[in-house]
């Protein structure tokens, strides 16, 4: 062998992979201990530490752990290095804890996971697309008391039935003070399923059906992951902070004569401080990561329809959106990922 050629060859043979061959060499992961995930108490977070933890343990030879726990417990154990990464956090909803430990420099935000959680009130299509559709001309919460009749309320004839969050949370409180800034309770009964389950089943079975409903729902989740395509938002008010703001103060539902669409809620990807020094190669990765609340919706679903786990959702979902993820991570790290997908 020629000089040249072997250099040529000592080089390829130094290449984290073969462009040929697809199969990458194993890296070194950059902490030596298992990486920690916030194990927050709801499906969509639990999705995303499925994906993220797939292609850590496989793509950058790392092992992973899960510690479970509601929002502030884990913010503030990710404060404390704890918890090395949280998936999901909504500023919004724990913007306490956040500040203060932004304050104090203990996590660092690394972006936006998905920028369009919604929630909002819907009617099917159905209802009011194509030229024989019944409330057709039904476009905002202005308009709903023009068509109650086609949601009659079976138990109080004479009213339609907004279907609204279950007693105790904060979407009945809220949903609440709109029907009343709306005008709305004259014309409406404010019914709330008994569970959240009941709510989701009530939602299914009448589009499925194709039976008149008005309800309030939200996303990410398996039931806007099933009917998101079959539904119409009613437009409501722009949201307004400082309106807003007053419709969360007000206790008093009665007290409540103007309101606004809800907000926005984009979900972010926070880590610990000393994390984000220790693994670079894995924030740059966490940086990169990006969905949207109809992709986590989707894998909801999946789990809905097949009795499927979060670990099962996330391989199902590296399987079909190949393009979305390794735009994520080097090449390398693509291909190890690959190679366990194959498996």
């Amino acid at each position: 062998m020629s000089k040249v050629n072997a250099v040529f060859a000592a080089l390829v043979l130094a290449l984290p992979f073969s462009a040929g061959s697809g199969v990458a060499a194993e890296r070194t992961c950059e902490v030596e201990r298992p990486v920690v995930f916030a194990g927050l108490d709801w499906d969509s977070n639990a999705f995303h530490n499925s994906v993220a933890g797939y292609i850590i343990e496989h793509g950058y030879g790392c092992e992973t752990d899960i510690i479970p726990g509601s929002s502030i417990p884990l913010v503030n154990g990710m404060a404390r290095g704890d918890v090395d990464i949280t998936m999901e956090i909504w500023p919004k909803n724990v913007s306490e804890a956040l500040t203060k430990g932004q304050e104090r420099g203990d996590f660092v935000d690394l972006g936006i996971n998905f920028p369009d959680a919604k929630q909002a009130w819907y009617v099917p299509k159905y209802m009011v697309e194509g030229d024989d559709a019944p409330a057709k001309g039904l476009k905002t919460v202005f308009d709903l008391p023009k068509y109650k009749h086609l949601f009659e309320d079976p138990e109080e004839p004479g009213k339609g039935r907004f279907y609204n969050c279950i007693a105790g949370w904060a979407c009945e409180v809220y949903n609440t003070k709109k029907l009343n800034a709306y005008q709305l309770n004259d014309h409406f009964v404010n019914f709330r399923p008994g569970t959240g389950a009941a709510l989701a089943a009530a939602i299914e079975s009448n589009i499925k059906r194709q039976r008149p409903i008005v309800f309030f729902y939200w996303g990410p989740t398996w039931v806007m992951g099933k009917i998101g395509d079959q539904v119409v938002e009613l437009e409501e008010p722009a949201f307004d902070e400082a309106i807003w703001q007053a419709v969360t103060d007000e206790n008093d539902p009665t007290k409540v004569t103007e309101a606004t669409a809800y907000p926005l809620n984009p979900a972010h990807v926070y880590v610990n401080t000393e994390f984000s020094k220790e693994a670079p190669d894995l924030v740059e990765f966490l940086t990169a990561y990006e969905t949207s609340s109809a992709i986590v919706s989707g894998a909801l679903a999946y789990m809905q329809d097949t009795g499927g786990t979060t670990d099962d959702a996330a391989i199902e979902f590296l399987k079909q959106n190949r393009d979305l993820w390794t735009a994520w991570v080097p090449e390398d790290v693509a291909a190890n990922v690959d190679a366990a997908l194959k498996q």
